[in-house]
């Protein structure tokens, strides 16, 4: 899904879930959603992984968490 994309180009904002204790660090890229693509980083070790969802899934994903459907 994230071929295509150069992520050099990313803008990554910490979501504002994640504790600033350093722990839970999450980050994401809206850069690429007009493409339909959501990347997804580890704040911590931002040159590792990236994780990238259809724009659809990740607005799912965070109305649910806006709406605390996720159980923890």
């Amino acid at each position: 899904m994230s071929a295509g994309i150069d992520l050099a180009a990313a803008a990554w904002v910490k979501s504002s879930y994640s504790g600033s204790d350093g722990g839970q660090c999450v980050e994401v890229c809206l850069t690429f959603a007009p493409d339909g693509v959501v990347p997804v980083r580890d704040s911590k070790t931002p040159e590792g992984p990236v994780l990238s969802f259809p724009v659809a899934s990740f607005s799912s994903f965070i109305a649910a968490v806006k709406g605390n459907a996720l159980s923890h």
